[in-house]
């Protein structure tokens, strides 16, 4: 059942997620619960890099993966649905920057609740995109 929102939880909700890319760029790993629940689960499995279980966990998987992490997160196309119980999913579209200049683009997928006075993220699963139109094939054509 959908929940409405207020535009004040819209607002949060979308520095919550932007607060994110400036968090891990900055290196700022000491302030990951501004943006995740204690319990968080952070599933990198499609990229095969893992999942990962509560915020020592996440911040230790960005701490092993080093130079491998992305040196700038950019977040946009940001749509949240609220749910009840002061829950909320967004999905959003994530760019990437490689230290090598190599640009990626993932889907997020993010379940938030209200944590410790604000909106923090409990569960996110990264998607890569690969191929245009998610796949898509003109012999789809018709029988969407």
């Amino acid at each position: 059942m959908l929940h409405e929102l207020h535009a004040e939880d819209r607002q949060a909700i979308s520095e919550t997620l932007s607060l994110h890319g400036h968090l891990f760029d900055g290196g700022h790993l000491d302030r990951l619960g501004e943006i995740f629940t204690p319990d968080a689960v952070y599933d990198m499995s499609a990229l095969e890099v893992g999942t990962f279980e509560g915020i020592e966990a996440i911040r230790n998987a960005a701490l092993r993966m080093g130079a491998g992490n992305p040196i700038a997160h950019h977040v946009t196309n940001i749509v949240i649905t609220g749910e009840p119980d002061d829950r909320a999913t967004a999905q959003s579209k994530g760019l990437v920057i490689l230290a090598d200049g190599t640009l990626a683009s993932v889907t997020h997928l993010d379940s938030l609740r209200r944590h410790d006075g604000g909106w923090r993220i409990s569960r996110r699963i990264i998607s890569p995109q690969r191929t245009p139109l998610g796949g898509a094939h003109p012999a789809d054509v018709g029988n969407r």
